[in-house]
């Protein structure tokens, strides 16, 4: 059926699981001044409610794919995963923010509305399929992170967490809607079938070298929403300084959004101009990794050993990117849902285990919680394991398939520089392992807190996803492999 020619009913259906979130998180916000301080477990409810609507909705509307909107927005396979990925990040996010924000007494609906709203913008940006509509939803994404960023507002590093955010993210923007800019004028358009067709024609073609200056802005913009090197300086100072459930938050749902963008402009509009791209992918990926892994030897902090820990698994999903095949675009939607599930159940440990005020926050700080809290410590545990890459888990097979992916593109020399980035990572992720387990309980452990329900659920939920996945990765592979076809 021409896109023109479809039923309203069918397009807002397309279009469902955003819709939902939206309407949910004005209802929160609506009724957030008529909830008394201390009450806030209702809004907290319907948040929860809101996103398990939406993760049906998106599971309901793949029944029926198809372009939406003259073609602005497209839902697929790839859409479908991402969206539900995106969904479940945000709704994680929330479990892990209930007791933490009650605990440091800024516990209000603003924040589950924003976190709503940086959802929505993720989902849009998932399913654009035009430039613009790309760019609608970053923006809607971001404007609500860099308030996350910030949002405790007496805390002085979410506030420089928050400005640097919003200023090098305006700068990264700007790449990114110059790039769009050109692109519209070497080819007539910003839909991505069209600027693949505009690109392809032998005929009348556009300027290859305006096109090659745009998908180089363009990539900055994306290099700088994945936190992918040489764009990754901000990433350290805002995952540190931000309140440890938006860290979890902004490290996973709009890490994994930019990258299904990425994925999708380039391997769609982008992709006969490979050969110009791909060198600069090659390059960004060996920066990520190296520059990732060997920053975080240092650190003591454990969020700026994540954040550089993020920047280095941005670097191997980029070697997938480089892969510039179907094998490589699955790879990249398996290791984005492990990557989601293991650093989100991590940061869901540091976020109970920092105290009032986040005062311990030192890998130090975690020394004796083997011993203090087995099952604490065994979670965390299978989580860093995971980041390694242990067999039985999901990271393994995730950088399996990368390898794998990138074998198979004769990117022999990029494979093997992955995995020594590999080796390198796995000695600050078991450092974590000996300082639980084989050491002294200090201060920071002698007297936590019983987990909260959230928590729990944060915890038990990507847990089982990061052994399901180790142990039965087919099912999901299979998925992505079918969704590859963009």
């Amino acid at each position: 059926m021409p896109v023109s020619s479809l039923p309203a009913g069918v397009e807002y259906l397309r279009f469902l699981p955003e819709l939902i979130l939206s309407i949910v998180a004005t209802l929160v916000m609506m009724i957030e001044p008529l909830t008394k301080p201390g009450k806030k477990n209702g809004l907290v409810a319907l948040t929860l409610a809101g996103f398990a609507a939406a993760l049906a909705a998106a599971v309901y509307v793949n029944g029926n794919p198809g372009p939406a909107f003259s073609g602005l927005l497209i839902v697929d396979g790839f859409a479908t995963l991402f969206r539900v990925l995106v969904i479940g990040a945000g709704a994680l996010t929330v479990f892990i923010s209930n007791s933490f924000l009650n605990r440091e007494g800024a516990n209000s609906g603003e924040y589950y509305a924003l976190v709503l709203f940086s959802v929505v913008g993720q989902c849009v940006m998932v399913t654009a399929n035009d430039l613009i509509m790309v760019f609608i939803g970053l923006e809607i994404s971001s404007i609500s992170s860099y308030v996350l960023a910030g949002y405790l507002r007496d805390d002085k590093r979410a506030n420089e967490a928050a400005l640097k955010y919003f200023l090098l993210g305006s700068f990264a923007t700007a790449f990114l809607l110059y790039g769009v800019a050109l692109i519209y004028g070497a080819t007539g358009s910003t839909n991505l079938i069209n600027i693949r067709a505009a690109i392809s024609s032998v005929s009348a073609g556009p300027s290859t070298m305006l096109v090659g200056i745009a998908a180089a802005l363009i990539l900055v913009g994306f290099g700088f929403k994945i936190s992918a090197a040489p764009f990754q300086m901000w990433a350290p100072d805002v995952y540190q300084g931000a309140p440890t459930p938006v860290t979890a938050f902004l490290s996973t749902g709009p890490k994994a959004a930019a990258f299904a963008v990425f994925v999708r402009v380039f391997m769609t509009s982008f992709q006969h101009i490979g050969p110009g791209w791909e060198q600069m992918v090659w390059i960004s990926a060996l920066l990520s990794m190296t520059i990732g892994n060997f920053a975080a030897l240092v650190q003591t902090d454990v969020k700026r050993m994540l954040a550089y820990s993020s920047i280095a698994h941005a670097g191997y999903v980029l070697v997938a990117v480089r892969a510039r095949s179907e094998e490589g675009s699955a790879a990249v939607m398996f290791y984005l849902v492990a990557y989601v599930l293991m650093n989100i159940g991590a940061l869901a440990v540091v976020a109970h285990v920092s105290g009032k005020g986040e005062k311990y926050l030192k890998i130090q700080d975690l020394a004796g919680l083997g011993v203090q809290q087995p099952m604490l410590a065994a979670a965390l545990s299978i989580f860093m394991l995971s980041l390694i890459g242990v067999p039985l888990t999901g990271g393994f097979f995730g950088k399996f398939y990368i390898v794998k992916a990138a074998l198979e593109s004769k990117l022999i020399w990029l494979a093997v520089l992955a995995l020594l980035n590999s080796a390198v990572g796995a000695y600050y992720y078991l450092r974590i392992l000996v300082v639980m387990y084989m050491q002294e309980p200090g201060e920071a452990v002698a007297d936590l807190p019983p987990l909260s329900f959230g928590v729990k659920a944060a915890l038990l939920g990507p847990l089982a996803g990061v052994l399901l996945l180790g142990i039965f990765p087919s099912a999901l592979l299979e998925f992505a492999i079918h969704a590859a076809k963009l």
